[in-house]
């Protein structure tokens, strides 16, 4: 889109072409699109300049005057005329006024700019302007102009049409009007920072993106080429997909922001009231997509801008960015991030707050929600010490409290410990540190714990007995039902001494049955014997044979407990001789 004056000395542009910017918000990039173009002629040009020649990195304006005013930027030194140059700037007016007033006329003075926005390259765009020539404002160069604008103060009241007011008109259409050229502004204020903060062009571009991702994307107009666009909308009801692609159509092109950028845009969303789960999302989308590469630990590939002090300032703004409401954020992002912070040591009291977030959402996790990649050559498939620290938090957080939920969490944790028992890599003492993370009284029972330990021996055949024994440490026979403990009993894979262990403790339960079983049986005698007495009265039974059969009884429970109580001696002699 272009805008021009129609003749030098009219304030009002006039439109290059009739139809306003519609750009398709859902189906198109930020690089997409032809940029809007703004051409201005100043009005009111005191001194017209033949050309203007580059000799290395001197600048020299060509005109009918010898040049008496020399500015420097940068590496760069413009040779340029005081009466083009001091009508238009009021800064530079002031500036040699004051070099002026000393009573020395000083005929060719020199002004150093430093830290001027935009540069050499935003100057010379001034000096076109300030002597007649046309000046092409883009997306692209809108803001450093702008900017520079007020740098130099190149005000209304100074000349009419002069650079402030000219550049504030396009910026304003720009933002309000364009969806990709706001975003092509944020990249152009990166070198600018702080001008175009304190000049609220980055607050200005935030609004306007919040804006239009809150509303209704149905109220956007399509571009003319966007036929793939309108079929969806045309058949919305056959796509199951439309309601998600029409609420986050949005979140690749945030994405491409810069951290801080990126910050006030989510403040600005925020305010709209935007639904947490989809900022949630938006701020999960820019994560992986800037931060994957840390996520992944691939050092070596991790951009050359995002150096080890930037990926930790990036990993805290992003812990404090995230929406405080529950369920706005997924475990599994949780944990990535997670990872990245620990990376990139970021703050302890931060880390802490993370680690507890996850930790409660362990509650109403499933076993995917947990696995967290490692890429290194010797590291393990899955990352099982950030689940640890995560579950240790989360112990630490409820022990004072206890929850009946800990059982979901206990069955998760068997749960993640049986998939990752198939990892070849994975050590021993990480397998056992995660599953003795959790107290006693947070699983019913130790089945599932059980067939983890029971997969995690088959994988690893090659194990010490001493790693083996720790593996096995968390198992207690008393909370292993009746079918695991017959398992028990016949798997070779376990070690010698809980073999023997688990047998002794089967044995000393068989003989408190049987003994609970004999008592009961003298208690149904006793009642037996009663109802004899009663019988004998009524001629039903001899009392001496009955007698007879309750000694006999009472003799073979003798020689039961004899046998179990020799049992009993020989296990405990084999338990000794494998502790020395």
């Amino acid at each position: 889109m272009e805008y021009r004056f129609a003749n030098p000395g009219h304030d009002k542009p006039t439109l290059g072409r009739k139809s306003l910017d519609r750009e398709n918000l859902i189906c198109q990039s930020i690089s997409g699109g032809k940029p809007n173009r703004f051409v201005i002629f100043p009005a009111n040009v005191s001194m017209v300049a033949e050309a203007i020649e580059r000799r290395n990195q001197d600048w020299i304006v060509r005109t009918k005057f010898t040049s008496d005013l020399i500015i420097q930027v940068g590496d760069s030194t413009f040779f340029l005329h005081k009466i083009p140059m001091v009508s238009r700037s009021v800064y530079l007016n002031r500036l040699v006024f004051q070099r002026n007033s000393n009573g020395k006329r000083d005929t060719s003075p020199k002004i150093q700019l430093d830290n001027l926005p935009g540069g050499t390259k935003t100057f010379e765009l001034l000096v076109r302007f300030c002597y007649g020539w046309k000046v092409d404002l883009t997306a692209t160069n809108i803001a450093p102009l702008y900017c520079a604008s007020h740098f130099l103060e190149m005000r209304e009241d100074l000349e009419p049409g002069n650079l402030m007011s000219e550049t504030e008109a396009f910026l304003s259409f720009l933002i309000l009007t364009s969806w990709k050229d706001t975003f092509r502004i944020f990249k152009s204020c990166e070198s600018i920072s702080a001008w175009a903060k304190e000049l609220e062009i980055v607050k200005r571009c935030s609004e306007a993106i919040a804006w239009k991702a809150c509303s209704n994307s149905k109220a956007f107009s399509f571009g003319e080429d966007d036929a793939e666009c309108l079929n969806i909308l045309a058949n919305a009801d056959q796509n199951s997909k439309l309601d998600d692609r029409l609420d986050n159509w949005w979140f690749e092109d945030v994405s491409c922001l810069r951290i801080d950028h990126f910050i006030e845009v989510i403040h600005a969303i925020k305010s709209k009231g935007m639904k947490s789960e989809l900022v949630g999302s938006c701020i999960a989308h820019w994560s992986a997509k800037r931060l994957s590469r840390i996520t992944f630990g691939l050092d070596q590939l991790t951009p050359k801008h995002m150096n080890k002090q930037l990926q930790r300032v990036t990993t805290e703004c992003l812990i404090k960015l995230l929406p405080v409401e529950e369920n706005s954020v997924s475990c599994n992002f949780l944990l990535h991030l997670l990872k990245v912070a620990l990376t990139a040591k970021i703050n302890s009291e931060l880390l802490n707050m993370l680690e507890r977030r996850i930790g409660f959402l362990l509650e109403q996790c499933r076993v995917p929600d947990l696995l967290v990649k490692n890429f290194g050559d010797n590291d393990s498939v899955y990352d099982v010490g950030i689940i640890i620290r995560v579950v240790e938090s989360y112990v630490s957080s409820v022990s004072s409290n206890p929850t009946p939920k800990i059982f979901a969490v206990g069955r998760l944790v068997d749960g993640y410990l049986t998939l990752v028992a198939r990892d070849e890599t994975l050590p021993a003492k990480s397998f056992q540190s995660l599953a003795e993370a959790l107290p006693k009284d947070a699983r019913y029972c130790d089945d599932s714990l059980y067939r983890a330990v029971d997969m995690y021996l088959k994988i690893h055949p090659s194990l010490t007995d001493e790693e083996r024994l720790s593996v096995c440490r968390s198992l207690e026979y008393h909370r292993l039902s009746q079918e695991a403990r017959e398992h028990v009993m016949k798997n070779d894979r376990l070690p010698l001494k809980i073999m023997t262990q688990f047998m002794l403790l089967e044995q000393v339960n068989m003989t408190r049955s049987m003994t609970a079983s004999g008592s009961n049986y003298g208690r149904r005698k006793a009642q037996a014997i009663i109802r004899v007495s009663k019988g004998l009265e009524n001629g039903w039974m001899n009392r001496k044979e009955e007698i007879k059969i309750m000694k006999k009884e009472v003799d073979n429970m003798k020689v039961q407990l004899n046998e179990l109580l020799m049992c009993k001696l020989k296990l405990q002699r084999q338990v000794k001789i494998c502790i020395n």
